[in-house]
């Protein structure tokens, strides 16, 4: 007969006292470590975490579009243009330049431009011919030709592009700038990836919340409908759902009572609450129908290309987003058949099929957020991990090069029609004005009225942040 287990039957020894309390003392330890971590990000179970903050100071820009060329598009093809190339092709590189170390080390020949070079705009700024589109926006974009980064190799230049840091497990841009500033729509992400079918070489920590609260991590969107899995209720009534959570909502509130303030708790309820609010929200987004036969027209969603399309219509809900306030948008490429804009061979071919994809939606973008009056309030990016070599890897691709690459910004505060900074006449180094990734976070972080060396997070015993302890606004670019 078994007894009220009220009391020891024998002594117990030391080996099994610390095999029954183990789990209470790690569980101890465990919420007081969260409860720091929490309480130093100002978060609470009664506190809404995607409710808007306040920032430090007036922004120009409410919401950030990141298109990101996963791959390293070429600077010298794109927005960089070298006569020297033109000059020196078919030369050995050893014979003009000082050749660095490449990530394959399969130098062949100075190689020039496949692509001519124009001015557009009043501006009179250079685009190679892969961008017809884009040609027409010059004089709002800045491009910025002096960009240097830290890693040669995709997966930890993924990590610092987007995290500040070149190891896996830090927080995004997009997770700092929802954590910094909340989101303006409720039954939204306050930060968004779409999607368009490519992973980027370190993968979905590329858009993750590190050791940022978890609602603020990236949620990935398909530019279809619908976008994420899930979002139909499975119940058969609105009723029963609505039964349901409210069940759920009582039992993780006597769980919170019972082990204190824990992140991993607080955000799977935080957004389990979003996913109920995003069943109505999703849909009406991702339904293109109201948008007019112009418009979809204008950003390529009867292209004959299928990649085209899918990137139109990634760009036209980026847009969509912006004007339902979710904070930071994030668009990855279509796969074209051609390693992304990781061009190791066959350029010609990789960088026109990728320019083909991104050219029109993108121009579109510009168009559309500036005719609604929307440019001005949204910072637009376009940007790879890294640039590539002036001379060829082999016969006809080109190498990665971190130290010295093109980006280009526009919108949401920033002086349109200008270029900031140089590389030398190969488009190898940059030479004048030279930019960093910290350089770049803490310009879209002061755009949006943050300090960047305010906006910090207690952990690990010290004070984190997006630019660690680096990072200068570019305030020459500003408008």
């Amino acid at each position: 007969m078994s007894h009220c287990r009220k009391f020891i039957e024998q002594p117990v020894c030391r080996r099994e006292m610390l095999l029954r309390c183990a789990n209470g003392f790690g569980g101890l330890a465990l919420a007081g470590l969260f409860g720091e971590t929490v309480s130093a990000g100002k978060t609470s179970s009664d506190k809404n975490p995607f409710a808007p903050k306040e920032p430090h100071f007036a922004p120009k820009a409410k919401s950030v579009i990141y298109l990101y060329m996963d791959g390293g598009p070429s600077q010298v093809d794109t927005f960089d243009p070298k006569p020297a190339l033109d000059k020196h092709d078919g030369k050995d590189p050893h014979s003009v330049l000082k050749v660095e170390p490449t990530q394959f080390d399969a130098v062949g020949k100075v190689m020039r431009s496949p692509w001519k070079f124009k001015q557009h705009g009043e501006s009179g700024l250079p685009v190679s011919s892969l961008f017809p589109h884009i040609a027409t926006h010059m004089d709002d974009l800045c491009v910025i030709n002096s960009m240097v980064a830290q890693f040669p190799e995709h997966t930890n230049a993924n990590y610092f592009l987007h995290t500040g840091h070149g190891i896996q497990g830090r927080p995004s841009m997009g997770a700092w700038a929802s954590y910094g500033l909340g989101s303006e729509n409720q039954d939204l992400p306050g930060f968004v990836v779409l999607n368009g079918g490519l992973i980027p070489p370190g993968g979905l920590d590329c858009f993750n919340s590190g050791f940022l609260p978890a609602t603020h991590q990236g949620s990935i969107f398909k530019p279809s409908n619908p976008p994420v899995a899930n979002i139909k209720r499975a119940e058969q009534n609105s009723q029963l759902q609505r039964n349901k959570l409210a069940l759920m909502r009582n039992l993780d509130a006597g769980t919170l009572d019972r082990v204190g303030r824990v992140d991993s708790l607080e955000s799977a309820i935080a957004n389990y609450e979003l996913a109920y609010r995003m069943q109505m929200a999703v849909p009406e987004l991702m339904d293109l129908s109201g948008e007019t036969p112009a418009t979809q027209q204008m950003y390529g969603m009867d292209h004959d290309f299928k990649q085209t399309q899918i990137f139109a219509a990634q760009c036209l809900i980026a847009r969509r987003l912006v004007e339902r306030g979710v904070r930071f948008i994030e668009l990855t490429c279509p796969n074209v058949g051609n390693d992304r804009w990781d061009q190791h061979r066959n350029l010609k071919e990789g960088h026109e099929k990728n320019a083909l994809v991104v050219d029109q939606p993108i121009a579109a973008l510009l168009s559309d957020l500036k005719a609604r009056g929307m440019l001005d309030e949204t910072l637009v990016v376009w940007s790879g991990e890294f640039g590539r070599t002036p001379f060829a890897q082999g016969k006809n691709g080109r190498d990665h090069n971190p130290q010295g690459f093109s980006l280009w910004m526009a919108g949401g505060g920033i002086q349109g029609g200008i270029r900031y900074g140089a590389t030398d006449e190969f488009g190898y180094h940059a030479v004048e004005n030279r930019v960093e990734i910290y350089d770049l976070h803490a310009t879209m972080l002061h755009l949006l009225g943050m300090n960047h060396e305010k906006l910090t997070f207690r952990f690990s015993g010290r004070d984190m942040r997006l630019t660690d302890v680096h990072g200068h606004v570019l305030h020459d670019i500003l408008a």
